[in-house]
């Protein structure tokens, strides 16, 4: 398999540099890039086919944490929102269970398709991931499963929706809602969207779609699933520098493991 059984490259020109300026200017301008039905049928079919063959060796767990992902701040009070926490729950297969012959494993490693995302993100180069659980993921979210408000520490994420349910599982931001380089925080905004005062923005897609997000100063969640149709969705995860891995308790907590 190739990249052009996974992506039409007439609807979606990924080597073309004028499509790639197209895509920055979006992504620039709104935060938040989807190329609709970015895999071709088949080429979801059969990540669908692998995603649900994988599902029962997921790790799953529900965790609390803050928005900010950052540990209890005492000089502030429990339910500031610096330390107000939130529920996420999911389960998680890992880079090492993805096959060589996967069409995640395919688009990941595919030159074109890397060359793509770093002009649309603006980055130099991309590499992936020094430890072998964390460049390629597989997200499952059951019935009642969520990921709770936060923002992001990394400045880009891509992801791909594989299922999607029939109700619930909504992807809802709010666009610069702080300057994380600036480190304004805006409690008080954070505040005001947990309180339910700040009504957020909701994100259409459909399986197939590609979906490159910038959620570092994008305050963001997906509500809680409410079907029987669990939520599928791959993670597809690069840094601007070489040799980089994701911190051990990082790994534990999110992977159950460290290797």
């Amino acid at each position: 398999m190739n990249i052009t059984n996974i992506v039409d490259l007439g609807i979606y020109p990924i080597s073309q540099p004028v499509f790639g300026a197209q895509c920055r200017k979006t992504l620039d301008r709104d935060g938040v890039l989807v190329l609709s039905d970015f895999l071709r049928p088949q080429a979801l079919a059969s990540l669908l086919t692998e995603s649900k063959a994988a599902q029962d060796d997921a790790y799953f767990c529900a965790q609390e944490h803050s928005v900010y992902l950052t540990p209890h701040d005492p000089q502030y009070a429990d339910h500031h929102a610096a330390n107000r926490k939130v529920v996420s729950s999911k389960g998680c297969i890992c880079d090492d269970a993805v096959g060589a012959t996967s069409v995640l494993r395919t688009l990941y490693d595919d030159a074109v398709f890397q060359s793509f995302v770093a002009d649309v993100t603006s980055e130099t180069a991309l590499h992936p991931y020094a430890d072998s659980l964390s460049s390629i993921n597989i997200h499952y979210a059951n019935r009642g499963q969520e990921l709770g408000w936060h923002f992001d520490n990394s400045s880009f994420a891509i992801t791909l929706l594989i299922q999607k349910p029939e109700a619930g599982s909504r992807f809802e931001f709010l666009k610069d809602l702080r300057d994380a380089d600036a480190g304004e925080m805006n409690f008080e905004g954070v505040t005001r969207l947990l309180d339910g005062e700040t009504a957020p923005d909701t994100l259409t897609m459909e399986p197939g779609a590609l979906v490159l997000f910038r959620g570092r100063n994008a305050i963001h969640r997906v509500s809680p699933n409410e079907s029987d149709t669990t939520r599928m969705l791959a993670v597809l995860a690069y840094n601007n520098k070489p040799d980089v891995a994701l911190s051990e308790s990082a790994r534990m907590t999110f992977y159950g493991r460290l290797d």
